[in-house]
């Protein structure tokens, strides 16, 4: 696989678009990874560092998906 940017040989994949990245275009941005509902909070299992493409830009805020719903 090639960077998306530079073409040169990718060393990993961007987690939220699958783009492949060089060591010199890597870049980091926190992925969560699960959430658990408590009766008085919602926390998150964080990855701080997962690969970034720095290209692609993941949403802040969740998505509604009514069409899956059942």
């Amino acid at each position: 696989m090639d960077c998306w940017h530079c073409r040169r040989n990718a060393v990993g994949t961007c987690r939220f678009c699958g783009r492949g990245v060089c060591e010199d275009h890597a870049e980091t941005q926190p992925f969560v990874l699960d959430l658990y509902r408590g009766k008085e909070s919602t926390r998150a299992l964080v990855v701080e560092d997962a690969l970034w493409c720095g290209t692609c830009t993941p949403r802040p805020d969740p998505v509604d998906l009514p069409e899956l719903d059942a």
